[in-house]
């Protein structure tokens, strides 16, 4: 009897023992999110910041320099074209130190004697033309009288002609020898204020606001010196500097959402020009990287409840490169690499499936199903790495 009870307490241990091990062998089953492969809109685009620009934009520059009064318009005011955005005091000629004064005074006395000799050269070639046509006169006497043969009256008509000539070069030399003297005068001419002439009106050349004041107070400017900024603010343009990578998969045309801090809703835009000139810039990370600008066109106001745009704000750009009503499509968080193609967990009656996927396009959120899985597919995102091919699951 006792070795019967033994036997039987070594059985039932043995059977306790089986039991754990089985419990410990048995497959785990895993808890996993789930998502459905569905059909629907898949848009792929580019994006990157951007930043708003007037697309007409004029700056308004001092014509001569002067004394630019204190400019009392503020950025923000509206102006119209043809108003008064500035008034310019032109500054007087500088004064002469006594080199250069000696040396005007020197330019005077030499202007002067020049223009003597060109007068007495004026006399003289005078004198020469009413001898000469004397000599015409009495050379066609004689020549009528038959005193005289033919070509000597034609001899004399050549002197006269000539005479004639060098008396209206004389005079043209009389004329820029007073011009030389003349100038040479207002060079040594004393200077003063009341020579500065009236004050200069410094007008808007287009109807618009005042987008920056580069001039305040009341200062001394070169001629050329920007003073004010004019445009309109309504009318915008954007700016994005893309990768060259990213510049070549965009045309002309291609559609693109316009946000400003994540509010909605976001603007519609159309790309209008791809420059074709790139530049370089160095990166956050100290990285050199080739970049194209692309300008954007806003068909609309570039405003609104939600969304206020003005002349050099931030924006975040998605440009549309591809985008297509209804394909079928699967979250980009449920892929694994299987060597160089693309694969899946596939849920089907409890457990997890490895099911390779063709995909066609992506936009790191989404990627479209081109064959491997069909509508209504469970598949598992996220997937763990203790997640293998026939892995128990439960949702």
């Amino acid at each position: 009897m006792r070795h019967m009870l033994m036997h039987r307490r070594t059985w039932l241990g043995a059977a306790a023992a089986g039991a754990m091990l089985a419990v410990a062998l048995w497959p785990e089953t895993l808890e996993v999110d789930v998502a459905p492969v569905v059909r629907g809109p898949l848009v792929v685009t580019v994006e990157e910041e951007g930043r708003t620009r007037v697309r007409d934009r004029f700056v308004v520059s001092a014509p001569v320099t002067g004394r630019v009064r204190r400019i009392e318009l503020e950025p923000g005011d509206r102006v119209r074209r043809g108003a008064v955005v500035a008034r310019l005091q032109p500054e007087p000629p500088p004064l002469l130190d006594a080199r250069t004064r000696a040396e005007a005074q020197a330019a005077v006395e030499s202007a002067r004697a020049a223009l003597g000799r060109a007068r007495a050269e004026e006399q003289r070639a005078a004198a020469a033309l009413a001898q000469a046509d004397r000599e015409l006169a009495r050379s066609r006497r004689l020549v009528d009288a038959g005193v005289l043969p033919a070509q000597e009256a034609d001899l004399r008509e050549t002197d006269a002609r000539l005479a004639r000539e060098a008396n209206e070069a004389a005079a043209f030399a009389v004329r820029a020898a007073a011009a030389e003297l003349a100038r040479a005068e207002a060079r040594l001419a004393p200077s003063s204020p009341r020579q500065a002439g009236a004050a200069v009106a410094v007008t808007a050349p287009a109807d618009g606001v005042i987008l920056r004041r580069l001039r305040e107070s009341e200062s001394l400017v070169p001629a050329g010196e920007p003073l004010v900024e004019i445009g309109d603010p309504a009318d915008l343009e954007i700016v994005v500097d893309l990768l060259s990578t990213d510049a070549v998969r965009i045309r002309e045309g291609s559609r693109a959402l316009v946000e400003q801090s994540g509010q909605a809703p976001a603007l519609e835009a159309i790309v209008r020009r791809i420059e074709p000139s790139g530049f370089t810039k160095v990166s956050a990370l100290g990285v050199e990287e080739q970049r194209v600008n692309v300008i954007l066109e806003l068909p609309g106001p570039a405003g609104g409840e939600d969304l206020v745009l003005g002349d050099a704000y931030r924006v975040d750009v998605r440009i549309v490169v591809w985008e297509a009503a209804d394909v079928l499509k699967l979250p980009t968080s449920a892929l694994v690499r299987d060597g160089e193609q693309w694969a899946v967990f596939l849920v089907e009656a409890g457990r997890a499936r490895r099911t390779l996927v063709e995909l066609g396009q992506q936009n790191g959120r989404e990627a479209e199903v081109l064959a491997g899985l069909a509508e209504g597919a469970r598949v598992v995102i996220h997937p763990s790495d203790a997640l293998t091919d026939g892995s128990r699951v439960r949702e």
